[in-house]
């Protein structure tokens, strides 16, 4: 029962939910929504130098040797998901749901697996946790390159111009961060490691001011009076028939590719899952304040149905 009920406990969840009550109830404008952004910025700069400094550059190499298991993961990740992700924004139009709503499947769809998630829930499971370690490693370091471009493609130019200005502060803020981690991760590696616990809170806190600060903009764009109850109903049920269908596909794609039994849950969690560690922060640069509320709304809801479903599937395949 402790099992089941374990992502009641999940203090991620609260912080999400905290961040979008927050936004709904106070959201942040004007001058001090920029603050609010620039810190957010600085933030992100942090995280992702505290990410290169954890992600050890072993974990890199030894991926790339497994390259059966990692490239249809890759493939999956970042192809089946991004397709099925456009496939859903085009259904979400035909809904009457709003266009940045709609993006925002695409976008969901062209980001990596979360870490933290995919690793214990794997543990959980009795998967391979070292394969899901490296995968998680791998699909987030891609992520920071891959996702952004993905997006463009799918997208196409108008809803997502990748200007000059837009890269440089992807390099500046993310890329830049995590090679100065990665550089100096001889030093900090062990420094990092023995404080994994406190620093998780850096990656919930900047996850959450950036939900918040992108809540803000939808709000103030008039988010709860674009979708009335229809509207709530279909962005609910087309983010659950996108998490059902991930999770049950990418079974059946791991039972085809002849995987044995743990390394199945690897790729199930590292594939079908969702990463808002990489897609928050992202959208905060990619898009304005007022779309990016917009365009992570899918992404947040994703998020928080696959901690829920994630506890007890991972408790079931464990049984098994």
């Amino acid at each position: 029962m402790r099992s089941r009920l374990s992502f009641l406990a999940d203090p991620m969840i609260a912080v999400l939910v905290f961040a979008t009550l927050a936004a709904t109830m106070s959201p942040v404008a004007g001058e001090a929504r920029d603050v609010a952004r620039t810190v957010s910025n600085i933030g992100i700069f942090l995280l992702f130098l505290v990410n290169g400094m954890r992600i050890a550059r072993g974990e890199i190499w030894r991926g790339f040797v497994n390259w059966r298991f990692f490239l249809p993961l890759f493939i999956w990740v970042f192809g089946v998901m991004a397709l099925a992700g456009l496939g859903v924004s085009r259904l979400a139009l035909e809904t009457a749901l709003p266009p940045a709503i709609a993006l925002g499947f695409i976008y969901l769809g062209a980001l990596p697996t979360t870490i933290q998630s995919a690793t214990s829930y794997t543990n959980l499971a009795n998967g391979n946790i070292a394969l899901a370690v490296v995968a998680a490693a791998l699909l987030n370091i891609a992520g920071v390159f891959i996702t952004a471009p993905l997006f463009a493609v799918l997208a196409g130019g108008e809803a997502a111009n990748l200007g000059n200005e837009v890269i440089l502060r992807i390099g500046m803020i993310l890329v830049l961060p995590f090679m100065i981690g990665q550089a100096v991760q001889g030093w900090t590696l062990e420094w990092v490691l023995h404080r994994k616990h406190r620093i998780v809170w850096l990656d919930r806190g900047v996850i959450g001011l950036a939900v918040y600060v992108a809540f803000s903009g939808a709000i103030e764009q008039g988010l709860g009076q674009m979708l009335d109850a229809s509207g709530w109903v279909w962005l609910f049920g087309l983010v659950l028939g996108l998490l059902v269908i991930a999770h049950l596909a990418n079974w059946l794609a791991s039972a085809l590719l002849g995987y044995p039994f743990a390394d199945r849950i690897t790729f199930l969690f590292s594939g079908a899952q969702k990463s808002i560690a990489i897609g928050a922060p992202l959208a905060a640069i990619l898009f304005k304040p007022d779309m990016a509320g917009f365009v992570i709304a899918p992404l947040l809801l994703y998020h928080l149905a696959q901690l829920v479903l994630a506890a007890p599937l991972a408790s079931w395949l464990a049984r098994r």
